[in-house]
């Protein structure tokens, strides 16, 4: 049997706890080392874990530890880019936590780091492993709503203080828009479902979007935990809805939206139209069933909440582990991701010349 593959984890916030978890309870996976912002934090993190660790504060020292193969990059994103970029040229497989990046050139830079050095690697849209979205997803491709050639997909989530990165998240240098932040999941399904294959996402090539809503610069914010209203929080610094129609290279033709307005609890609606049947978030309607009266409602675990420990992330953390054990190429790798953060990106572009945006896109 192979040895185990050494991991180092990057980042001591909310969401490496469950890629430490993940790696932990994966048998051909080894958690060697953490890296934070503070060796303190790092320790944290290993003790929590129950973890005998080094424990850095210096990514690039942390990079030359021996016996490392990959890499999981947790820390906030306006350094994925450059993290990515080091670990890809020390050889590294990589587990990158989207947005991958915060500009086109940031995220082409990757590609070509990640093309040269030949690693593997998952980006987190972490919902394709998603046991609802994985079921739908077969039948779809086994043909159970024929040919597809609609699919809508909205994240909404009332933005706000009550989550730890709000006050670096809303900002735009930081967390540049709503789509990018966190609207990315909604649009990365909607490319997931337009695809054919039950591992293929559908290949975007024209963007129209929209930007709105109507909390502007206000102070007065909600609470969707306690369901409370509150003044004095920091206000988002970019709008707050956006809307996007996408044309897939297929024909099928997508609608998107992100919403950190909504008052209300967090919720990802799923729609999908085909010739033969139709999908509303986990009910369906199919010809394989010519006797169905009413909706059909399937039992799996559907998108319901934004906590990270209700994401499927042992899944993908073992499918990227199997990835680099068998060196096969991943549905969900940074080159196939990074046509979902084109949208992102095209939704800007929108914004400013009020007119269609083409894809791909160039620097």
């Amino acid at each position: 049997m192979s040895r185990k593959q050494g991991v180092l984890i990057i980042g001591g916030g909310w969401v490496s706890t469950q890629h430490i978890n993940a790696f932990k309870n994966n048998p051909n996976a080894e958690v060697l080392a953490i890296c934070s912002r503070t060796k303190e934090g790092a320790r944290k993190c290993a003790t929590e874990a129950g973890l005998a660790a080094e424990c850095f504060d210096d990514y690039n020292k942390a990079l030359k530890m021996s016996g490392v193969d990959i890499v999981a990059i947790g820390s906030p994103q306006h350094v994925h880019a450059e993290q990515t970029i080091a670990a890809a040229r020390a050889g590294k497989h990589l587990l990158i936590e989207k947005p991958v990046a915060q500009s086109l050139s940031e995220m082409y830079a990757m590609r070509e780091a990640v093309r040269t050095a030949g690693v593997k690697t998952v980006v987190s849209f972490v919902l394709r492993w998603n046991p609802l979205f994985q079921r739908l997803k077969k039948m779809s491709a086994e043909g159970a709503f024929g040919e597809i050639y609609a699919v809508e997909t909205d994240y909404q989530s009332y933005c706000g203080d009550w989550w730890g990165g709000y006050s670096i998240g809303r900002t735009k240098a930081m967390g540049v828009s709503a789509f990018l932040l966190a609207g990315c999941h909604a649009i990365d399904a909607l490319r997931w479902f337009a695809g054919a294959g039950e591992f293929e996402a559908a290949t975007p090539v024209e963007v129209f979007a929209y930007s709105g809503g109507k909390r502007g610069n206000s102070t007065h914010q909600y609470n969707p935990v306690t369901n409370s209203w509150h003044d004095n929080a920091l206000p988002l610094e970019y709008a707050g809805l956006e809307m996007a129609m996408v044309r897939f290279s297929n024909g099928v033709l997508g609608k998107v939206s992100v919403n950190f307005e909504c008052i209300q609890p967090y919720a990802f609606p799923v729609e999908i139209f085909g010739d033969k049947g139709s999908v509303k978030d986990h009910r369906i309607w199919s010809h394989k069933f010519p006797e169905q009266k009413t909706w059909i409602e399937l039992s799996e675990t559907r998108p319901e909440s934004s906590d990270v420990k209700h994401h499927p992330f042992q899944a993908e953390i073992d499918h990227l582990v199997e990835c680099v054990v068998n060196n096969h190429e991943s549905h969900c790798n940074l080159e196939d991701t990074i046509k979902t953060h084109e949208i992102v990106f095209a939704a800007q572009e929108c914004y400013r010349t009020k007119v269609p945006v083409s894809l791909p896109l160039k620097v």
